[in-house]
């Protein structure tokens, strides 16, 4: 049943914001709070370890503009942490063994928290230089899927990847723009994925034991939508949320593709989702003040500089909905 209701939420600079209303028969009262102005140039990937109750999170392309690349916030104390690479950052995932594992511009790395070093797993798509790997995420057998987009956001010229963990790659789809979103069915038995730029979420059937995609299928479209679709999870009740950039609002599907909830967050630019917390029933979103873009989008040309808070991480609270631990990667 949806639980909807209204929202008053504390925004960085103190404003009081409100969120939609009369949607569902449950009424419930959440909060949407800013825990940390990072200033994001690309905010994506927010991964919640549950071992350290700690979240952590990328700033794509924040090297571009001075920014580090990798972020660690412990909520309890309000500690960050963070690396910088010379890399754009795609997506990044906690590996079994310790540290991570890295979808950087041109490949698949292993990265080192306490020496901030890089190891190469395997360049991907090297013979395509505006391709460059963009979000990702590790299904329940430890396996790594990550996919590229097209720097200039033209062209469908990209692939999505596979790495498993004896470090084997494996292409499975292609004709891409733009990469996001990728997230499994509690009972692995579907996978959803999204190509911001076609404006469609995919649903596939996922073999969990081989990890090979079938029967793909269009699931949602944000044509009809004031933004694009960005990251997504998947909650404990099979739900999908997927952030929506430029226009701002997190959506939640049902596994049938029906819209059960919105929820405005205070920036426009959000650019992906994850629940974190010690019961996993808050969700963080990240954002991003980027406004520059190499294609001419409609949506972008209208913006010239960062609305104020774009770039910050958000937390939702009270809601009353849990998530699922993100795996780590087996290799």
């Amino acid at each position: 049943m949806t639980r909807v209701g209204t929202a008053v939420s504390v925004f960085c600079s103190n404003t009081t914001l409100k969120a939609f209303s009369n949607l569902g028969l449950c009424k419930v009262t959440y909060s949407i709070e800013c825990v940390f102005e990072a200033a994001n140039h690309l905010g994506e990937g927010p991964v919640w370890d549950v071992e350290e109750g700690v979240l952590y999170w990328v700033d794509g392309t924040g090297r571009r503009v001075g920014n580090p690349s990798i972020w660690r916030l412990d909520p309890r104390t309000g500690r960050t942490q963070n690396w910088s690479l010379e890399h754009d950052v795609g997506a990044m995932a906690l590996r079994k063994s310790g540290g991570a594992v890295l979808a950087l511009d041109d490949g698949f790395y292993f990265f080192d928290f306490e020496t901030g070093g890089l190891d190469l797993i395997e360049l991907i798509e090297a013979e395509e230089p505006r391709s460059r790997l963009n979000d990702g995420k590790v299904d329940r057998r430890g396996r790594f899927v990550a996919g590229g987009m097209d720097d200039l956001e033209e062209l469908g010229l990209c692939g999505l990847w596979r790495l498993d963990p004896d470090l084997t790659t494996e292409k499975i789809d292609d004709g891409i723009i733009c990469s996001n979103g990728p997230c499994w069915s509690p009972d692995d038995a579907t996978f959803y994925f999204a190509d911001t730029f076609q404006q469609v979420m995919w649903a596939y059937d996922y073999d969990i034991e081989t990890g090979c995609v079938d029967n793909k299928r269009d699931f949602a479209y944000s044509k009809d939508e004031a933004g694009f679709y960005d990251g997504s999870t998947v909650d404990s009740e099979g739900c999908i949320w997927n952030a929506m950039v430029i226009g701002g609002d997190l959506i939640r599907y049902t596994p049938d593709g029906e819209v059960d909830r919105r929820i405005g967050l205070p920036v426009k630019n959000i650019t992906s989702v994850n629940f974190g917390g010690p019961d996993l029933d808050e969700i963080y979103v990240t954002s991003m003040a980027r406004v520059s873009h190499p294609a001419t989008h409609e949506h972008f040309t209208k913006q010239v500089q960062p609305q104020f808070g774009a770039g910050a991480l958000f937390r939702i609270r009270g809601l009353g909905i849990r998530g699922i631990e993100e795996p780590r990667f087996g290799g």
